[in-house]
């Protein structure tokens, strides 16, 4: 069998997979709706593709279903699992992309006072939408992994808030 390139997004779909199976690239998009999409963006296109990839490469496990919308159903399978626990296992310091309009503006000359109130409304509700989701997280007794990426999100956000407040004074 030749060797598949695993990309951030297969780390994605085999790491879902692994938390939900079985689960079908729809249920995939749903979680990637609810959770790891707010800090790492993927189109659900590409969930769909990336399962049927991962299942041609026996990283995952497909079954269709006998009746109604006939979904495809993926497991992880002992292959999959490795290569998502070797992928866990390796320490990364790359860091993540930032692409933000307001700091590109700010970058070209935009007044940060013009700019100020939208980016802290904006950032405040994404802050109030962690904070919410990590309440969520509590009462459902989440992975410590997931909770821990939410209170990085909590904390960018804080730090974007404090920046544009004194941007807009």
């Amino acid at each position: 069998m030749a060797v598949t390139r695993l990309t951030p997004t297969s780390y994605v779909v085999l790491g879902l997979i692994e938390q939900m199976e079985p689960a079908s690239p729809y249920d995939l998009k749903l979680a990637v709706a609810a959770g790891v999409g707010r800090f790492w963006s993927l189109p659900h296109t590409q969930l769909y593709s990336e399962c049927a990839r991962l299942a041609e490469a026996g990283l995952l496990s497909e079954r269709r279903e006998e009746s109604g919308r006939r979904r495809r159903i993926y497991r992880l399978t002992k292959d999959g699992s490795e290569a998502l626990d070797g992928w866990r296992a390796e320490p990364t310091g790359e860091l993540y992309e930032l692409r933000d309009a307001g700091l590109l503006k700010l970058f070209f000359g935009a007044n940060p006072k013009t700019l100020a109130p939208q980016q802290l409304a904006a950032h405040e509700g994404r802050l109030r939408e962690y904070e919410a989701l990590l309440e969520e997280c509590r009462g459902m007794r989440a992975p410590a992994g997931v909770m821990h990426a939410v209170e990085a999100g909590i904390g960018h956000e804080r730090e974007y808030v404090r920046f544009w407040s004194k941007l807009g004074r």
